[in-house]
């Protein structure tokens, strides 16, 4: 049973990188998301935030690196998240990452 989330809130953020610009020429986006959303609430929240067409999600859990900060050096780790890359129909664009 899956989690009702918001359509607004499975979209965190886009990840405008080096290899996320690279992976728009493939018609491609990724996207940080909602830890518990799943493939369908994530394609249902593209398709409504950008009107666009969606054919594939695929999605990946980003674990969290063990960083030493601080003056005495402690162990701490970084957060835990998701990413998912969208693919789109063949025509379809997401102007967000048009002008990168």
């Amino acid at each position: 049973m899956s989690k009702e989330i918001h359509p607004y809130a499975v979209l965190i953020r886009p990840l405008i990188t080096e290899k996320g610009t690279m992976l728009s020429g493939l018609n491609k986006y990724p996207f940080e998301v909602h830890i518990d959303a799943n493939k369908i609430q994530i394609k249902q929240a593209v398709e409504k935030a950008f009107n666009v067409k969606v054919r594939s999600v695929n999605t990946m859990i980003v674990k969290g690196k063990t960083k030493r900060r601080g003056p005495r050096r402690l162990p701490s780790t970084t957060r835990t998240w998701k990413k998912a890359i969208v693919t789109l129909e063949p025509g379809q664009t997401i102007e967000l990452f048009a002008g990168v």
